[in-house]
């Protein structure tokens, strides 16, 4: 069976960092991409960062240089390292698998989600 579980959000000041993890079992890496998705209130599920199964990576343009993902293999763990927060990346973050690997930033293209963990950067 196929889980997902994210940790790490918190509430931190604008400027600083977080680093959220994504607890993989049932499935490795190969076999599938890992994306790592955001929730704000009133908006649409956003695909932030992804990566596929032969490491490929995706930043979405509103993270692109402050985001950074990376995984260890050994750990089935992703984690998403995110640096200079603004408070425009308050949201609930959510971790997903998508099977056959290939790249894909939008949330429709993945079977398996994990719980969300919220972030919450002040000003």
């Amino acid at each position: 069976e196929v889980q997902l579980q994210a940790s790490g959000g918190g509430l931190v000041q604008a400027g600083g960092s977080l680093r959220l993890s994504c607890a993989a079992s049932g499935f490795t890496f190969d076999d599938y991409a890992i994306g790592w998705f955001r929730q704000a209130p009133g908006k649409e599920r956003e695909g932030i960062s992804c990566v596929s199964g032969i490491g490929d990576t995706y930043y979405a343009d509103s993270v692109m240089g402050r985001f950074t993902m990376s995984s260890d293999n050994a750990k089935n763990t992703v984690y998403l390292q995110m640096n200079s927060l603004e408070p425009e990346d308050t949201a609930v973050y959510y971790c997903a698998a998508r099977a056959g690997g290939t790249l894909s930033a939008s949330a429709r293209g993945y079977q398996h989600w994990g719980q969300g963990t919220q972030v919450t950067v002040s000003s």
